[in-house]
């Protein structure tokens, strides 16, 4: 299976190559042996300063099939961020043959993974039937704190399944101390990898010098047995006419290791050699064709093959044509390049670009345009690719970021212009985007055709402004750009549309979130369902949330709660399987969640997902999402008796800026707090005090009767109801409501028979959905009605809360115990948070175990309480008092 990252580019193949053993190799029995050793324990540390010969002794332990599995290779760039590193972490598992289960999930965000995934892959690493080796080569203390974290939660909860070994130049972040007191770590430190005599006398007999026991002793000495040093100066020595002397001139004057590097490894090649090595030096990886258009010459096959060969600071990356520079070696060559021949870095990163975009390698062409400063041909590879969706989502957002720091704001062009607000709009920087945008306008309308780049450049203006425009809450701006950018990517090479999936995905999710926020839910429904569609393949999980979350809030204000709860659900499994950081998350299904279960009547779970909402980092809210917020925390503030924070959570929200819909339904909400504290006069001032919306908001004239009923004017509240009620068009919970409201209306004039009659449609009405709160809040009245109507009760039992409706002291009609054996402290947690409606993963990561450990205590609690299913055994609960 070809794992790729989201964008659709390769990993590093290099990455996952243990180096090449050196030919020419001092053999390490001691250290060999304690190496095997440690790999029987959780974890070893091998730790050196650079060239000490960690990495040697580690691919020579690796290849010589030693520890119990063969080791999985994985080197650790030092800017990975946590996201990048568990994707690679997953894919050298992968390439090793360890089998992980799907539910683990990867990465899709380069900034971090949340908890749940590592639980996720610990538990999976758990039941692997043996033991998996991972060798992290390179993990210094440049990683970011939560990956080292992340690191030693896995280490420590792989219950044996994993075993790592790192080689460092420094101690790591990992809790050494703890990993000591539990002796549960190898450590091999700087003098036991620096070379004794024997060895550097091994060392350079392999060399073919005989050098006196004198002379290896002065080598000893000024390299203190530093097995880079040994190794270049063996290297030197090999082309010296007398190495003894060389060995006294090294001595005396303290030539450092660049010098070597310098004098002795790349003064001894031929001038072409020479040429070769100062220009591939500037990127990572070189290939024989890209070593040809940095020379201008044709023989780069044969020579980087003669270079690896001879052990001269390259090798090859696996059996692939590829090759890298030993990163020491590699930096020396370009600090001298600099000196030797200023000017030149930027031209030759300059021609890697092109070479690299000519080969499809996008994004190495775009950091080496970016390295070269030719601003406009890194931006127009993103532009003419359609990639510029890279700088706002997947693995390497970060990475190129970073690359366009740099760029002038002033840079001239449409591309660099569309990179620069894209690059602004991932910092959610919004003026600074439209400035951007601007300046992409002034080029796209001064430009000629060709240097406007075609579509391509027209398609990222018009992406980009759906995207742009959303924060702003926009619509019509919105709409416009949506229908350029959907007419202009019919115009694009199909196949390139095709390579990039996300591109349609983002923007009917972007669209349909902005028509939700002006209150268009019909159009805000379709668009979503289209977005949700046009989402499944990698690339599209960010869009694929998003669209779920806003769809499950649409549904949700159209009183469709069990879908509502279903998309929300979705959209928190999509967040968890792509490890999706907490930062990224807007908190919409959680706070559709609290909404569910507050129309439902169960505040404990309403505040817990409210909560869950309010706390999450991600961007801000639009306003949709916010007065829902709003208007939920209200409510539920309300119904626990706190009718000062209700009015302060609403009254947090301002008016300004917001579409008439919103500011009614502020209104709507607080004109309900002032009923909870028996004010009707203050909930039809607050009622009168907004322009009444276009077309009369159902929802407006249901909260206007209300409050005329609770004033004591019945007539006028049936005047403000007239026709709600029989509107199709209205949301199922403002139907029932209005029906209600007439019941009421009706008994109080003494109808009963009329009331009775509106009673029943409304808990019609309700029953599907099982919208509860509408009947709490109309007090008394309800549960007088029903108590004189048996027959009506019976078949409105889903009004009463299940845990009223039958105690664990009272005897079962069947005679069956109420349970098989108490339920232990751990299930009844777990039963409580299946309750509040979290998902498997959601309480693995509330209770800190695995979704396995989750499982297997829901099949418990099954057993237990004689159910087959979670939504039985939360009602058997109820029912039993247990809850």
């Amino acid at each position: 299976m070809d794992h790729r990252a989201p964008t659709g580019d390769p990993m590093l193949t290099a990455r996952f190559a243990p180096p090449a053993v050196p030919r020419l190799l001092v053999h390490r029995p001691e250290l060999l042996g304690r190496l095997t050793a440690g790999a029987q324990g959780p974890l070893t540390l091998i730790n050196g300063p650079a060239g000490s010969g960690k990495t040697v002794l580690t691919a020579h332990w690796a290849a010589g099939g030693r520890g119990p599995r063969p080791p999985v290779w994985l080197t650790v760039e030092p800017d990975d961020a946590p996201g990048a590193f568990w994707a690679y972490v997953l894919e050298a598992l992968h390439r090793g043959g360890v089998a992980l289960p799907d539910a683990v999930g990867r990465p899709t965000r380069a900034e971090g993974v949340t908890r749940s995934f590592l639980v996720r892959l610990a538990d999976g690493l758990a039941a692997s039937a043996q033991p998996a080796v991972l060798v992290l080569d390179q993990f210094d203390t440049a990683q970011p704190p939560a990956t080292t974290e992340g690191l030693d939660f896995v280490l420590r909860h792989a219950a044996g399944g994993l075993r790592i070994v790192l080689t460092s130049r420094s101690d790591s972040l990992l809790p050494l101390h703890r990993y000591r007191a539990a002796g549960e770590i190898t450590e091999i430190r700087h003098a036991d990898l620096r070379f004794t005599d024997a060895d550097a006398e091994a060392l350079l007999s392999e060399h073919r010098l005989d050098i006196s026991p004198a002379g290896i002793r002065l080598l000893m000495e000024r390299t203190e047995g530093w097995a880079a040093g040994v190794r270049l100066c063996a290297l030197a020595m090999q082309r010296s006419a007398d190495p003894e002397a060389f060995l006294r001139q090294f001595a005396a004057d303290r030539t450092t290791i660049a010098d070597y590097l310098l004098t002795e490894v790349l003064d001894a090649q031929p001038p072409p050699t020479q040429d070769l090595l100062l220009r591939v030096c500037v990127t990572d990886r070189v290939h024989p064709d890209l070593a040809d258009a940095l020379t201008g010459r044709d023989d780069g096959a044969r020579t980087l093959a003669g270079l690896a060969r001879d052990n001269a600071f390259l090798e090859q990356i696996d059996a692939s044509a590829w090759y890298r520079l030993h990163p020491l070696f590699a930096e020396v060559l370009r600090a001298h390049l600099r000196q030797r021949c200023p000017g030149l870095e930027p031209r030759l990163h300059g021609r890697a670009a092109r070479w690299l975009a000519r080969t499809g390698r996008l994004t190495e062409a775009v950091l080496q345009g970016a390295a070269a400063g030719d601003w406009r041909f890194a931006a127009a590879q993103l532009v003419d690719n359609l990639a510029l969706g890279r700088l706002l989502t997947g693995l390497e957002a970060d990475q190129l970021g970073r690359a366009f720091a740099g760029m002038p704001t002033g840079t001239t062009g449409v591309a660099p212009a569309l990179v620069g607000a894209a690059c602004r709009l991932a910092e959610q920087d919004l003026p600074a985007c439209e400035a951007g945008l601007r300046r992409a306008d002034a080029a796209l309308a001064d430009a000629s055709p060709a240097d406007a780049r075609g579509p391509a450049a027209r398609f990222g203006r018009a992406f980009l402004g759906v995207l742009a425009a959303r924060p702003a809450d926009d619509v019509t701006a919105t709409e416009r750009a949506a229908a350029d950018a959907e007419r202009l990517l019919r115009a694009l090479p199909p196949h390139l549309v095709a390579e990039r999936p996300e591109l349609r995905a983002l923007l009917l999710a972007h669209l349909g979130s902005v028509e939700l926020g002006a209150g268009r839910l019909d159009r805000a429904e379709s668009t979503l369902t289209a977005a949700v569609a046009a989402c499944g393949q990698p690339g599209t999980e960010s869009p694929l949330r998003d669209a779920l979350g806003s769809l499950a809030l649409t549904r949700l204000l159209r009183g469709r709660l069990r879908q509502a709860a279903e998309h929300a659900r979705a959209s928190l499994a999509v967040a968890e399987r792509s490890a999706l950081p907490p930062e990224r998350r807007a908190g919409t299904d959680h706070l559709v969640l609290a909404g569910v279960a507050l129309e439902q009547d169960d505040l404990p779970a309403a505040r817990r997902h409210l909560d869950l909402a309010t706390a999450a980092p991600g961007p801000r809210p639009d306003a949709a999402t916010a007065v829902r917020a709003a208007v939920i925390g209200a409510r539920i503030s309300a119904a626990e008796g706190d009718g000062d924070a209700a009015l302060a959570a609403l009254r947090a929200v301002g008016p300004e800026g917001l579409p008439a819909w919103a500011v009614d339904e502020l209104a709507v909400a607080e004109s309900a707090v002032h009923l909870s504290r028996d004010d009707a006069a203050g909930a039809l001032r607050v009622l009168d005090a907004v322009e009444a919306p276009d077309g009369d908001r159902p929802e407006h004239a249901v909260a206007r009767a209300r409050a005329l009923l609770a004033a004591g004017r019945g007539a006028c509240a049936a005047g403000a109801l007239a026709g709600v009620a029989g509107d199709e068009g209205a949301a199922t919970p403002v139907r029932a409501h209005a029906h209600l409201l007439h019941a009421r209306i009706a008994a109080a004039d003494g109808d009963s028979q009329e009331a009775h009659r509106r009673l029943g449609e409304a808990l019609a009405l309700a029953r599907p959905e099982e919208l509860r709160r509408m009947f709490t809040e109309s007090g008394p009245w309800v549960r007088r009605t029903l108590g004189r109507d048996p027959r009506l009760a019976r078949a409105h039992g889903w009004l009463i809360p299940r845990a009223a409706a039958r105690t664990a002291r009272e005897p079962r009609a069947d005679g069956q115990p109420p349970v098989v054996e108490r339920l232990s402290a751990r299930e009844t947690e777990v039963l409580r948070k299946a309750a509040e409606l979290l998902s498997t993963e959601e309480i693995a990561a509330e209770l800190y175990v695995s979704a396995n450990t989750v499982k297997t205590h829901l099949k418990s609690i099954y057993r237990k309480l004689c159910v087959t299913r979670r939504s039985e055994a939360v009602h058997r609960a109820q029912d039993l008092g247990m809850l």
